[in-house]
C-alpha cells in the first residue's frame, strides 16, 4: 500500500452548529489544514473554489439544505471607484502601510474597541490577546497586514511614520488576486465609513500589482451585515457551474 505523501490535503466535515447569518438554521462547514510547503498554492487553489482562510485552516460551508453562502470576487480592473467619491473623499487623509503579519498591542486595541463595538454577540467576542497573535502570526501562506494611519502625525515610531492607527486588514495575496482576510476599524469613525474605504483600498492595490480579482469572502442573501459586499460591482459570484458575472 502506497502511503500518502504528508502533504496531500485531507478534508474534514464540522458538526452542525447554529448559523452566524440566517436564523433558525444551521451550519457545517468542510476544511483543511494549509501548511507544508505547498500552503501557499494550495490557499490559491482553494480560495478559487470558494474557500476562506482562519489561521492555518481553509473551509467552506457544506450545509445539506442551504446554499445561501455565495463567494464575491471583485474584478479589480474593471471597478470604477466613481460612486465611492465620498467615501474615498472622507479618507484622503490616510495612508495605508503593508508589513509583516505581526501583531502589536496598539492593533489589539484597536481589534477590541471593534469587537466591542460591532460584534460584542460573535463568536470572535471573547477572544484574547494571545488568540488575536494566533489570528496574525498563524499562517504559512503570502499575508500581510496592512495598516491605516492619518498623514503627516508623525509618532516618531521608526518604520510607521504617520498617525494613530485608524484600521487593519489581514490580506492574502494570492496569484491572481488579493483575498481579505479580516479588517477592523475605529468605531467612533462612522462618518468614514472605514469598512467600504478598505474595500477600495485593496481594489485599488489590485489594479496596481496587475491582479486580476479582490476575494470579499461571503455574500449572503437576505443578511443585513453582508449586504455591503454587492455594492462592488462587476463583481463575480461563485455557482454550481462556476464563477458567474454580476454587473
Amino acid at each position: 500500500m502506497t502511503q500518502q505523501p504528508r502533504d496531500t490535503p485531507q478534508f474534514f466535515l464540522t458538526s452542525p452548529a447554529p448559523c452566524p447569518y440566517l436564523p433558525n438554521r444551521q451550519e457545517r462547514k468542510v476544511f483543511t489544514h494549509l501548511v507544508g510547503e505547498r500552503a501557499a498554492e494550495l490557499n490559491d487553489v482553494l480560495t478559487q473554489g470558494g474557500f476562506r482562510r482562519s489561521q492555518s485552516i481553509a473551509y467552506r460551508p457544506a450545509c445539506e439544505t442551504c446554499r445561501a453562502c455565495v463567494s464575491v470576487r471583485v474584478l479589480a480592473q474593471e471597478f470604477d471607484p466613481r460612486p465611492f467619491r465620498r467615501q474615498l473623499a472622507a479618507n484622503e487623509d490616510l495612508v495605508g502601510h503593508a508589513r509583516a503579519a505581526v501583531p502589536s498591542a496598539e492593533q489589539y486595541s484597536l481589534f477590541r474597541a471593534y469587537l466591542d463595538a460591532r460584534h460584542a454577540d460573535g463568536g470572535m467576542a471573547d477572544m484574547t490577546v494571545l488568540d488575536y497573535a494566533m489570528m496574525i502570526e498563524d499562517s504559512h501562506v503570502r499575508t500581510k497586514l496592512i495598516e491605516y494611519r492619518r498623514r503627516g502625525q508623525d509618532t516618531g515610531v521608526t518604520g510607521r511614520g504617520t498617525g494613530p492607527l485608524v484600521a487593519v486588514a489581514l490580506t492574502d495575496t494570492l496569484g491572481d488576486g488579493l483575498s481579505m482576510v479580516y479588517s477592523f476599524y475605529d468605531p467612533d469613525l462612522l462618518s468614514r465609513s472605514l469598512g467600504t474605504y478598505l474595500i477600495l483600498d485593496h481594489i485599488e492595490r489590485a489594479r496596481k500589482l496587475g491582479l486580476a480579482y479582490v476575494y470579499l469572502g461571503y455574500w449572503v442573501e437576505g443578511a443585513r451585515k453582508m449586504h455591503y459586499k454587492s455594492r462592488f460591482r462587476p463583481q463575480e459570484r461563485l455557482t454550481p457551474d462556476g464563477w458567474a458575472r454580476v454587473d
